[in-house]
């Protein structure tokens, strides 16, 4: 079962550093999700994952105090926005406009009410 926990954690690693440049795949939960997998199975990659410079302090700040920093929190939002932006240029049907409109703003509302570090 450890190594199954590894392996779902390095998927999210992978997932959260193409989410870096990707605007509609969402990088913290996909780290959060890596260091809760790590933590069942590999205390050396989790470790790494905490101690890491670009990933750990967006997680310590979460799992310590429940923090987003400003800039993520900006950041996020000029991702949510662009992936709407891109869903209307693709055209797609209103109502699933609508729907992903909801969520984005239940997402932001939930980002934006998060105390910061």
């Amino acid at each position: 079962m450890r190594y199954l926990w590894a392996v779902l954690g390095l998927v999210c690693v992978a997932l959260a550093a193409i989410g870096m440049f990707l605007p509609f795949l969402p990088t913290v939960p996909f780290l959060l999700l890596a260091a809760f997998f790590f933590a069942r199975s590999s205390k050396r990659l989790h470790h790494w994952l905490l101690g890491h410079p670009r990933f750990g302090p967006a997680i310590i700040d979460w799992q310590e105090r429940g923090v987003i920093r400003r800039q993520s929190k900006w950041l996020s939002s000029a991702s949510i926005a662009l992936a709407f932006v891109l869903s209307v240029a693709m055209d797609l049907r209103p109502m699933l406009l609508l729907i992903q409109a909801f969520l984005l703003v239940g997402v932001s509302l939930f980002i934006w009410s998060r105390p910061e570090a």
